[in-house]
């Protein structure tokens, strides 16, 4: 039963593997890490009892190899034997995933596969590849494991090494044994010091409590006279939960004479129980020992982890049948099928664009506002307070306000405040709010264009880039023609604003109002506190003296700065002219100088009007904007939206262009396909368990 279950994680390997996809599972596996001078071939050959892997300086191992061995009964002499030489052994052979159906009974044939199949991914050069080889090799002599040899640690580039090889190759090695399902087995030689270990080093960053490595002690048999392991295996040094075994190794010269490793393996027992430090322990030694804990600790670990690797594997399962549907069939050539995806598609795509906008959606954020959330932003917060900020007077000066009054009465100084002045200004004044009112209608328009990229990143427009294309173009001619008529609508409403000035408003600050607050105004600038008992009798006599005047031009002499216009010609006077002579109006008049009380009074008054009456306008733009860009720009896209979609789209000439799918569905299809194939696969192996 135990073996059973490696053979069962080898299934799973080969179930992945065989349809060439990555294994999405993480499996209990044995990750045989060290230096490159470690030994790492020789205990995997030891653990085989076979010659097979290539051998040589520098990095031999160039991929990882994914070595299965299984045990199986030896059978009864028969006929093979005849055609094979004294190497080869009927039942012992080896079989490559990548070459299905062949069988190696030469075991040098299988070195000289590995070095081909290195060579094919990596090239000749020293370059290494994470793409794995997998071979199984059947045996009476083996017991069940299942272990990846892994390239060597190096940590100096030689001769046409890449620079980063070093990394090159730790990335790789981190890749294996961070899986949380990895045995590693940290191969290291005893005649080092171990805190020098590059394998237990780097088995450290990923397992610091030891708690699944296992350390392999070789060249034992190199160690000084003397000195032995006793200590390490101990755990008296770097303890490791799974311990420490010491192996014997066939040394290069034993490797050149052809040494068998029956003999070695025999040589290394004898030195075990002959070695005075290792006698009383010689059952804990050696590559047997080794290769039995081996065959427990995988078998216990799989035991453990098959539950969870079950439930991963139906998980799985069941993410890539929801994107294989979400894919969908590839289509036929049926013109039917193809309308009725075509439609399906715009009739989903408009359904969800009024969901987007009136909010109704189910995958509502709380994390950003989207949407027709954005465009309420825009018209409540954007737009009206750009409009609430515009100051009418900001560009007006007093010196402006006094010239279009003196303008407006024309040649007879006005009587009462002018009318017509303060409508040039308010008119002036309400043109500006045109801009921050198109600049709103370009902000919703670029909020109805972000949620078309929200909804054309939906699954079914990867399938069909082209479609994708063609919708964008539809949508945002679309939106673009609403464009015209929502400015116009918007440029009238400022217009009409600009057009009639209605004072007759209920909210709108009247003259005698504005009087009487700026009359206020002046008598608590003016007057200090003990002359306003008697400020009616200087008004009434300032009146009479202004009457005087305006009647009696000739009888009362007047000086430039008492006259109604001094202050107008203030900057054109002569020091001393000859009686009756008068110089020409210069070319350009303007008022200037210090405010007469009425110049001020009426230029305070229209300030104020202007101030009331804008306050309106804003208040009507900030209300009717929104309203007219519902009207013609949001409300008219997803009324007819569907229908410019069925015109443009909706016809027989374009469905084959339109429904053209992408590469990269064609490709994630079948690579769905394939995963779904070696999951379903795993799913019955492990089911079987």
């Amino acid at each position: 039963m135990d073996s059973q279950l490696i053979k069962t994680v080898n299934k799973l390997q080969d179930a992945f593997s065989t349809v060439g996809v990555h294994n999405p599972i993480s499996l209990p596996e044995i990750a045989v890490i060290g230096s490159q001078s470690s030994g790492k071939s020789s205990v995997l050959e030891n653990i085989v009892g076979r010659d097979f892997l290539p051998r040589g300086s520098g990095i031999v191992t160039r991929r990882p190899l994914i070595l299965q061995l299984i045990n199986r009964p030896a059978e009864k002499s028969t006929d093979k034997e005849v055609n094979m030489n004294e190497n080869e052994d009927p039942n012992q052979w080896g079989e490559f995933l990548h070459l299905p159906g062949k069988k190696f009974y030469n075991f040098d044939k299988i070195r000289e596969e590995i070095v081909k199949d290195t060579e094919l991914k990596t090239g000749k050069n020293v370059g290494i590849s994470p793409q794995p080889i997998n071979l199984r090799i059947f045996s009476p002599n083996v017991l069940t494991l299942t272990m990846v040899d892994l390239p060597g640690l190096t940590k100096v580039p030689v001769g046409d090494q890449p620079k980063d090889i070093e990394k090159q190759i730790r990335d790789m090695l981190l890749k294996y044994i961070t899986k949380p399902n990895a045995i590693i087995l940290a191969v290291t030689a005893a005649n080092q010091d171990l805190a020098n270990s590059d394998g237990l080093k780097l088995a450290r960053e990923v397992d610091p409590e030891g708690l699944r490595t296992i350390g392999v002690l070789t060249k034992v048999d190199l160690m000084d006279q003397g000195t032995d392991v006793i200590d390490i295996l101990a755990g008296r040094v770097i303890p490791l939960r799974l311990g420490y075994v010491p192996v014997v190794n066939r040394g290069q010269r034993d490797i050149d004479s052809k040494k068998s490793i029956t003999k070695a393996l025999t040589a290394e027992k004898d030195f075990f129980e002959g070695h005075t430090a290792y006698r009383s322990k010689a059952q804990y030694c050696g590559t047997p020992f080794l290769a039995r804990k081996l065959n427990m600790i995988l078998m216990h670990h799989i035991r453990n982890t098959l539950p969870e690797i079950k439930a991963k594997i139906q998980n799985a399962l069941v993410k890539y049948q929801q994107e294989f549907a979400q894919l969908g069939d590839p289509l036929g050539d049926g013109s039917a099928n193809q309308a009725n995806l075509v439609l399906n598609i715009i009739t989903e795509f408009c359904t969800e664009f009024r969901t987007i906008i009136d909010g109704n959606s189910n995958d509502l954020s709380s994390f950003e506002l989207s949407g027709g959330a954005r465009i309420s932003f825009v018209f409540h917060e954007l737009y009206s307070n750009g409009v609430k900020s515009v100051d009418p007077l900001e560009q007006i000066k007093d010196v402006d306000i006094r010239t279009i009054l003196y303008n407006s009465s024309g040649s007879s100084p006005a009587l009462f405040v002018a009318t017509t002045a303060f409508e040039v200004i308010v008119k002036q004044q309400i043109k500006r709010l045109e801009e921050p009112s198109i600049k709103c209608i370009n902000m919703v328009y670029d909020e109805l264009v972000r949620i078309l990229g929200q909804l054309l990143g939906k699954q079914f427009f990867k399938r069909f880039p082209t479609l994708k294309d063609k919708f964008y173009q539809v949508v945002l001619s679309f939106f673009k023609k609403a464009l015209n008529p929502t400015t116009k609508l918007v440029s009238d409403l400022v217009a009409m604003e600009a057009c009639y000035i209605n004072t007759g408003h209920p909210d709108f600050l009247n003259g005698h109002q504005a009087i009487a607050m700026v009359n206020e105004q002046l008598q608590s600038k003016n007057q200090p506190p003990s002359a306003i008992t008697d400020g009616k009798q200087q008004q009434k006599s300032s009146q009479q003296q202004h009457a005087l005047q305006a009647n009696h031009p000739t009888t009362t002499p007047t000086s430039d700065d008492n006259s109604f216009f001094g202050s107008f010609f203030s900057g054109n006077k002569k020091t001393k002219k000859t009686s009756g002579m008068m110089d020409a109006p210069p070319q350009s008049l303007k008022a200037t100088g210090a405010l007469s009380d009425r110049e001020f009074m009426e230029t305070e008054v229209i300030k104020l009007l202007i101030q009331s009456y804008y306050n309106i306008v804003k208040r009507t733009m900030i209300d009717m904007v929104p309203k007219a860009i519902m009207l013609k720009l949001v409300s008219h896209a997803k009324e007819e939206l569907q229908r410019e979609l069925l015109t443009e789209l909706y016809k027989a000439d374009v469905l084959d262009d339109l429904l053209e799918e992408s590469e990269f569905t064609q490709q994630r299809r079948k690579e769905c396909k394939k995963m779904i194939e070696a999951l379903q696969k795993a799913d019955e192996i492990v089911g079987s368990v």
